[in-house]
């Protein structure tokens, strides 16, 4: 059992760094910069994806249930679509220079320095938007933990003899998953955040990482219509 639940964990983590995730997440986090920002986005997408896998799980579980092909190919053609959507919506926001920050000059004495201010997602006091803000990366968790190689993880499961073993698996698992993409949203959103200082780099780096969903989520549906 212990082997068992070592391996759901580092799956977990491993997850994380699945091509579609990177993508969805780094044009997530190149919207807002700051990697408190980051790190709530990585916390969301996890809970998501391991909430709606528990679920799953759960019907395998308890009913033995197959997912059908055709239901795993929609999916995958559903999180294609949505990366696609995330980064093109990522990059008409770099392209037209919409931030959530703004930058201006101080002067102190004979020194003047260049000083970085942030929109929180508390500014103006609007509690919408702290909604807006976190349903997002829950969303798009959710949907993968009922796509792609999360498909692998349930055929695992289906091969556990012990409900009670299973059970603490999808927990395992949906915390190493939820760790591993904290991380990796933090890690992601470094470089946006070290170059606000910089507009045309942090905008390069905006507008590289929406054409990089774009073309990732064009391939990725591609792809799906090729097996089908």
């Amino acid at each position: 059992m212990l082997a068992v639940l070592g391996l759901g964990f580092i799956l977990g983590l491993r997850h994380a760094l699945d091509a579609d995730h990177i993508a969805a997440v780094g044009a997530m986090v190149s919207e807002r910069p700051g990697w408190r920002t980051a790190l709530r986005t990585g916390l969301l997408w996890g809970l998501g994806h391991s909430a709606a896998l528990f679920l799953a799980g759960l019907l395998v579980i308890g009913l033995h249930l197959v997912i059908p092909d055709t239901l795993a190919r929609a999916l995958e053609a559903a999180v294609a679509l949505m990366v696609l959507l995330l980064g093109g919506s990522a990059l008409a926001r770099a392209l037209r220079s919409r931030t959530d920050w703004h930058s201006h000059y101080h002067a102190h004495g004979p020194r003047v320095h260049r000083h970085l201010h942030f929109h929180d997602a508390t500014d103006g006091h609007d509690p919408h938007r702290i909604a807006r803000i976190g349903l997002k990366p829950l969303l798009v968790g959710t949907l993968h933990g009922l796509a792609g190689s999360a498909a692998l993880t349930l055929l695992v499961l289906a091969q556990i003899a012990s409900p009670t073993t299973g059970l603490a698996y999808l927990l395992i698992f949906g915390v190493g998953s939820i760790g591993g993409m904290a991380l990796l949203s933090v890690g992601i959103g470094l470089p946006f955040t070290a170059t606000l200082a910089r507009p045309r780099w942090n905008l390069a780096l905006r507008v590289a990482a929406g054409a990089t969903g774009v073309v990732f989520g064009i391939v990725y549906a591609l792809s799906q219509l090729h097996t089908t």
